[in-house]
């Protein structure tokens, strides 16, 4: 595939190349080479962002990554688009607004627009910037009870103090879409039993099955990006593992990348293995947690047994070679906290084996339960086209046909010398995505066998750390899809900004699209099909 350099400028010399994307590309644009990626960064007026966002999705296939939204010295603000392309191109869109500017134009309405949708929702709700020609904006992460006009993640704001408690409106009502003779709501949430976080989902329906489905999420808001504000690298890692516990590596491993991609730390080659290791352990307990929930959801209850001693086997084995169950406290920037010793390493290689033979066995006897099967398959269906459209990642992209995983697209860690393969399947129904995590959790024992059986010699963790002043993103597949940690440091190593977006943030933005036109009684095996994070979003 062609460069964007290859392309671009190129076409800007015809005559028939439009003026505003050669007043854009002949703006200076500085291309880094990151490992085997190519950085563009392209400097926008606002009222140029939407035809540059038709352009780079349109013309050069990129898809939406993060949306980072900064505060400049002189109180005005500054936006960046981040955008992605297979192979290892990425591009930056800049955009900055004055300190009395505060609308830009909305991109939702373009095409592939709604993966942008709840970025600009959320950069509303904490910065105050509105999106012009944007469907809906407001009541998203800041419920009723925030006082009006208080933007979270405005440097006017002491995280230290909590804001003023507002009662809510007792007349207010949750927003409704369909208005047919007999319509009515059924609200599901947002307190569950178990452990599960806070999400109220409204189910609109005339009937038996739900027309519209209007999650509502973030009832538990922390403000973690903005506690990470004038800490010290070190504590805002702490915050990094604990807002999603069950991804807390993966996280961790995101945030360290970008320290390291700022300071310019050169990572010793067992500590790249070791992280790969941990890693991919997580991705494979998180995943017999996932088959856990849809196999209870379908009250199939040895099974859920089984899927859950899986998960309880690992956490187990985890704490034993980690120190922790959830891997909290494992990695820090310039490699690991701990090293894995020769027993463990051999304990470790032993219990992967009896993993892989028990969940295949598993697999084998559910791919052969006709009651199982009737309530995964041909229910909660996403197709491809709405998969890309919304930006969906990980599993749930993969088992509507998009082949994106961020261990092949864009190579970190070991995993440039790993084999293995992303599977994907194209059915996008219940049934496709129990069938992708299967085929992931194999897929990460045969990751842990390459690993344990070629371990590196040498360190696990590079030499004192000497801090830079700088900027940098980090991407990393996370076991739920891709995860973004973009970190902003000053030379004494504390953090001027910390932005996250994991994935389930972005896949609860599309979850509508499985849950509506289906059954009622559907909706619960729907929603354990996704296997996603409440506590992700109310970071």
């Amino acid at each position: 595939m062609a460069t964007l350099d290859q392309i671009a400028k190129p076409a800007a010399q015809s005559e028939n190349f439009p003026e505003l994307y050669r007043r854009v590309w002949n703006r200076p644009v500085s291309v880094a080479n990151v490992g085997k990626a190519a950085v563009y960064r392209v400097d926008c007026e606002p009222q140029e962002l939407t035809q540059l966002w038709q352009w780079l999705i349109q013309d050069f296939d990129f898809a939406f990554a993060t949306l980072i939204v900064e505060e400049e010295p002189n109180g005005g603000r500054s936006l960046t688009y981040v955008l992605y392309r297979q192979p290892s191109q990425w591009v930056y869109v800049d955009l900055r607004l004055g300190p009395e500017a505060t609308a830009v134009p909305s991109v939702v309405g373009l095409t592939h627009g709604p993966s942008a949708d709840w970025h600009e929702r959320e950069a509303e709700d904490l910065f105050g910037i509105t999106f012009a020609g944007h469907p809906r904006l407001g009541e998203f992460v800041l419920h009723e009870d925030w006082p009006e006009g208080v933007n979270p993640m405005r440097g006017n704001l002491d995280a230290r103090q909590p804001p003023v408690h507002r009662d809510p409106d007792a007349k207010w009502q949750p927003p409704m879409v369909v208005e047919a003779l007999g319509a009515f709501a059924m609200p599901v949430g947002p307190v569950f039993s178990d452990f599960a976080e806070s999400a109220h989902f409204l189910l609109e329906t005339v009937g038996e099955d739900v027309i519209r489905t209007i999650p509502r999420l973030f009832y538990k808001y922390r403000g973690v990006e903005k506690i990470a504000e004038g800490e010290a690298v070190d504590c805002a890692l702490l915050l990094a593992e604990r807002f999603s516990g069950t991804a807390a590596f993966a996280h961790g491993l995101g945030f360290c990348q970008a320290v390291e991609a700022i300071c310019g730390i050169e990572v010793p080659p067992r500590a790249r293995a070791l992280r790969t290791m941990f890693a991919e352990l997580e991705r494979l307990r998180h995943h017999a947690a996932a088959i856990t929930g849809i196999c209870n959801s379908t009250a199939l209850a040895v099974a859920a047994s089984q899927a859950a001693l899986i998960e309880e086997t690992l956490l187990r084995l985890t704490c034993e070679v980690a120190r922790h169950r959830y891997l909290f406290g494992a990695i820090k920037p310039g490699g690991l906290a701990c090293d894995l010793t020769e027993v463990a390493r051999g304990r470790l290689a032993a219990a992967v084996e009896s993993v892989a033979q028990k969940l295949y066995e598993l697999h084998g006897m559910l791919r052969y339960s006709s009651s199982f099967l009737d309530r995964l398959e041909e229910v909660g269906i996403i197709k491809t086209d709405d998969a890309r459209s919304y930006g969906l990642v990980g599993p749930i992209a993969r088992a509507a046909g998009i082949d994106h995983d961020f261990r092949k697209q864009f190579p970190y860690a070991a995993y440039e010398s790993i084999k293995f393969t992303v599977p994907v399947e194209q059915d996008g129904d219940g049934y496709a995505r129990l069938r992708v995590f299967f085929r992931e959790a194999e897929q990460s024992t045969s990751i842990l066998r390459q690993i344990l059986s070629a371990l590196p010699e040498g360190s696990v963790c590079a030499a004192d750390i000497v801090w830079r002043a700088g900027a940098a993103l980090s991407a990393v597949e996370a076991p739920l899809g891709a995860a973004f940690h973009w970190l902003r440091i000053l030379d004494d190593g504390t953090v001027a900004r910390y932005r996250i977006t994991p994935p389930s943030f972005t896949n609860w933005h599309g979850f509508h699209l499985a849950a509506e036109n289906f059954a009622f009684q559907d909706f619960p095996i729907i929603l354990s099909s996704f296997g996603l994070s409440n506590a992700e979003c109310d970071r």
